[in-house]
């Protein structure tokens, strides 16, 4: 178990995040046509999970802004933008924001993304969503980085995550 917080106060994750030098979990996500997404749709190429608590909140949104601008510039790198969001919400965001270069996957359903992966809060009034945290794997699902950011409002580090590509 992590422990985080929102505003100051202290918060708790479900575990911790995949150590760096592991394999990805395989995953089952929702696209934002409601088709499912694995971990293997995406073998062979470079990932950045960039994972937050819920699309419609400021620092999560600007978190898929700022890497939709650098996903265009990556090579054969896919910026995966996952949340407990629906679909909708996700394809209205990124469609009202001109945002085309990263791929939204929701973990809505079950939430097992969360659970695998030791982000999904436990307790506090954001429990059941998922912790602000960046994840890089490599072309092989190998765990090349990760950050949960301490302070949820937060924004991640960027430059650190997109420095090991």
């Amino acid at each position: 178990m992590a422990s985080i917080t929102l505003g100051g106060n202290p918060i708790n994750t479900s575990g911790e995040l995949p150590k760096v030098g592991s394999k990805l979990a395989d995953f089952k996500l929702v696209k934002n046509d409601l088709s499912t997404a694995t971990l293997g749709d995406f073998a062979g190429s470079k990932l950045v999970l960039n994972i937050f608590p819920s699309i419609d909140t400021g620092t999560c949104a600007t978190s898929v802004r700022k890497f939709n601008e650098s996903a265009s510039k990556l090579d054969n790198t896919k910026v995966l933008c996952i949340s407990r969001d629906l679909p909708f919400a996700q394809k209205r965001f990124c469609g009202a924001e001109g945002l085309e270069n990263v791929v939204n996957l929701s973990d809505f359903q079950e939430g097992s993304f969360g659970k695998t992966n030791g982000l999904e809060i436990v307790d506090g009034v954001l429990a059941g969503l998922h912790s602000r945290s960046i994840i890089v794997v490599d072309e092989k699902g190998t765990v090349l980085y990760t950050e949960q950011v301490p302070e949820i409002a937060n924004e991640p580090n960027y430059e650190a995550a997109l420095a090991v590509l």
